[in-house]
């Protein structure tokens, strides 16, 4: 009897196995079906454009400073992210990412916390050219960086930096449609 019962259980368990390997045959199988019948178009731009309108009206309302964003960019910018941090290591933070005709990215980033810091993590770590730029009226400072290009300007209570990796064509259209009220 003690021979039968190890062979019953030996058997049992090259049957487990088996059966746990014929299961797993019978998923790939369907999840592959799946996959064939499924449309899918890997040409098509990952990027989703979003709709910033409330969460400007929001921060707008909240923040200690005037919020700016764009007014009367064309319609090939797309808007891709957008944040409002009240209470941040920063100060309070506005952030507005688009990608520019180009699929560059460009942000506006605002804060009335400590300026060099602020800047200098938006920038990832840019250094002023000792050049200015005129966008919308206003003269910008210049950065430039390895990863990141930026145009700065400091105001009493805010700075707002136009960054990213747009060329700086790009980054002076994005400045100079900046508006801090709606009108």
């Amino acid at each position: 009897m003690g021979d039968h019962g190890r062979v019953a259980s030996s058997k049992r368990g090259r049957q487990t196995a088996r059966d746990m390997v014929l299961s797993m045959l019978v998923v790939l199988l369907g999840a592959g079906i799946a996959y064939l019948f499924i449309p899918h178009d890997d040409s098509l731009d990952p990027v989703r454009p979003i709709s910033y309108d409330v969460e400007l009206v929001t921060a707008r309302r909240a923040a200690p400073y005037p919020v700016a964003a764009p007014v009367g960019l064309p319609a090939d910018w797309r808007a891709t992210s957008v944040d409002y941090e009240a209470q941040s290591d920063q100060g309070a933070v506005w952030h507005l990412g688009f990608m520019d005709p180009d699929n560059e990215y460009a942000a506006v980033k605002q804060s009335d916390g400590r300026p060099e810091k602020f800047i200098t993590k938006v920038t990832h770590g840019a250094e002023p050219t000792g050049r200015n730029r005129t966008a919308g009226g206003e003269e910008w400072e210049h950065y430039e960086g390895p990863k990141y290009d930026a145009l700065v300007r400091r105001e009493p209570g805010v700075t707002t930096v136009v960054t990213g990796t747009a060329p700086l064509g790009s980054l002076t259209r994005l400045a100079a449609a900046l508006e801090t009220s709606e009108g």
